[in-house]
């Protein structure tokens, strides 16, 4: 639903499907200018095309967060469409197959890490450089980590050790953008409907072994808390959150 306050500037990276492009479609339905990156350009251009009809704008620029020239462009490219950058929702990110980690190809493992860490470190150096030199200074950073940081899924050790750093990464950024107006959190997210959960519904792995189907939710859900937590004033926080699927094995997995 649009508002009566000026439009936002929005960056939402792995914008092209599942979470980003719900995210996206939130924050467009609010009336705010979004810009969708992402490796894939049609992808990218289905998550324009979805927007069409609603309040706000989403643009497409394609993007590689493993590549710090292409991040920074990006970055540049939104602040001279908006004119500045109110929030960035860094949710880019990557699993690998689940096979027994001395069974991965070291490629796989690297590109997981480029992909749910290091393009995380880009866009969030990006988006402080910005935020910092921007009138009115500062603005809002939200991660995309997961729940798997803290209890892990079995054979997904390139997935859960990135996104348990990008914890620290949150925690970090919290404490340094302090001093310059730029509010940060993370959300964790539980078995929301996506092209990556679509196992879930036909039956994944437990820790016990057991293959089982896990409940999922609508993945609307994701995209409606990234709005509220972009819609607090900078002096107030939502550090961490987790929408979840409410009867998903979560609790009792460890």
């Amino acid at each position: 639903m649009a508002t009566d306050r000026p439009a936002r500037s929005i960056i939402v990276t792995g914008g092209g499907s599942g979470v980003g492009r719900a995210v996206a479609l939130a924050f467009a339905a609010e009336g705010d200018h979004v810009v969708v990156a992402g490796r894939d350009p049609g992808r990218l251009d289905a998550t324009v095309e979805a927007a069409s009809g609603l309040s706000g704008t989403v643009v497409a620029v394609p993007t590689d967060v493993r590549d710090h020239g292409a991040v920074a462009h990006l970055f540049d490219t939104t602040v001279a469409m908006a004119g500045r950058l109110d929030v960035l929702f860094n949710n880019a990110g990557m699993g690998s197959p689940p096979v027994p980690l001395d069974e991965l190809a070291p490629e796989v493992i690297a590109d997981v890490v480029a992909t749910n860490l290091t393009g995380m470190f880009w866009c969030t150096r990006e988006a402080m450089r910005v935020m910092k030199s921007q009138r009115p200074r500062g603005g809002r950073i939200i991660n995309n980590g997961s729940i798997s940081a803290d209890r892990p899924r079995p054979n997904g050790a390139p997935y859960t050790a990135t996104k348990h750093a990008v914890t620290g990464l949150t925690k970090s950024t919290i404490l340094d953008g302090r001093s310059f107006d730029i509010a940060a959190g993370q959300i964790d997210i539980g078995n929301a409907s996506t092209d990556m959960t679509a196992a879930m519904e036909q039956g994944i792995l437990q820790p016990d072994g057991r293959i089982a189907v896990e409940p999922v939710m609508d993945v609307e859900n994701v995209g409606r808390t990234v709005v509220h937590m972009a819609s607090l004033p900078l002096d107030a926080n939502v550090a961490f959150v987790t929408v979840m699927a409410t009867t998903m094995p979560l609790y009792g997995r460890g």
